[in-house]
């Protein structure tokens, strides 16, 4: 496999647009002053990492690229960053749970690759 893998919106470069907005947002939210400085750069980041992590996802699944760690990372954090805000639980056991939910996420996704790939682990 020499490409890629097409997305489902193929001619569209929507994920190109979104990280190109993310970063018009960032650079917004760095020069402005105010209280939506903070909310231009929070968007803008947030915006830029997902199309980065749809990208991520379609290549993992696809068996193009392994982003195993990435992707079991983004479980971690998406398990934790309820938890965080929503109760008091201390900080270290919040770290567990991230381990945990990494960890068992990687073995996963390491599993779901290699089924895709015909039994290699990572393709660079």
């Amino acid at each position: 496999m020499d490409e890629a893998p097409p997305a489902p919106w193929a001619p569209v470069p929507l994920v190109e647009l979104c990280v190109l907005a993310g970063l018009v947002l960032i650079v917004a939210g760095v020069t402005s002053d105010g209280s939506r400085s903070r909310l231009l750069l929070g968007f803008g980041i947030a915006l830029a990492a997902l199309a980065g992590l749809e990208l991520s996802v379609r290549e993992h699944f696809t068996g193009f690229r392994s982003h195993s760690s990435l992707l079991a990372g983004a479980a971690a954090i998406a398990a934790v960053m309820p938890l965080f805000f929503l109760t008091a639980l201390p900080q270290l056991l919040l770290l567990g749970i991230a381990v945990a939910v990494f960890a068992a996420a990687f073995l996963a996704l390491r599993s779901a690759f290699r089924a895709r790939t015909g039994g290699l682990g990572f393709r660079a």
